[in-house]
């Protein structure tokens, strides 16, 4: 491994949003000289292949790891991984690490990305927000986490749904620090 290879961590929850995940996998695939983890959970397969009607998460090249796989590379600090993107996040995925509850391989990852400073993007998917929601948004991101709300734009006139989906994976790739074409306001 080169020194200057970028060591990231998908993990998709069973939040509705598919969308999001394909595209920034698709994203990802496209870009040389990155190492990336996926974890996949079981609910998230379901909605997969409810909300795009297919199994396309079989198709990818990365390493996908079990849920309860703690041997996994970015279950510890050691391995470096420098960012970990959750996406969609749902809010029961999102409650956990905020309140420091590590009972699965994703839990405890992002626990680790948070305690080493690296960068925690969580695309939360849910609408309307309640309270609670709201206070672990405001635990994670006192802790260094990044919130990116599944919230579309529309400046650059999408004119279908994966163009649509694709303003907030690429506000994504943006905080991750990752090179990207995409529109840029006043360009």
């Amino acid at each position: 491994m080169t020194q200057n290879k970028r060591k990231i961590v998908v993990a998709i929850t069973g939040a509705s949003g598919s969308i999001y995940a394909k595209i920034l996998l698709d994203l990802l695939s496209k870009i040389e000289r990155l190492e990336v983890g996926v974890l996949l959970s079981d609910n998230a397969k379901i909605v997969w292949e409810t909300e795009l009607a297919n199994e396309d998460y079989k198709n990818y090249s990365f390493t996908f790891y079990d849920k309860n796989d703690f041997n996994a590379p970015f279950a510890s600090g050691s391995a470096k991984y420098d960012t970990m993107i959750i996406i969609p996040c749902s809010m029961g995925t999102l409650g956990r690490i905020a309140n420091g509850i590590s009972n699965d391989l994703l839990t405890r990852s992002a626990d680790v990305i948070l305690k080493e400073k690296r960068k925690l993007i969580l695309v939360a998917r849910e609408t309307p927000y309640n309270l609670i929601h709201i206070s672990n948004m405001k635990l994670i991101t006192e802790s260094g986490g990044i919130i990116c709300p599944a919230t579309p734009s529309f400046y650059s006139k999408p004119s279908t749904i994966e163009e649509l989906a694709k303003t907030v994976v690429d506000r994504v790739i943006d905080l991750i620090g990752l090179e990207n074409e995409t529109f840029r306001w006043g360009d």
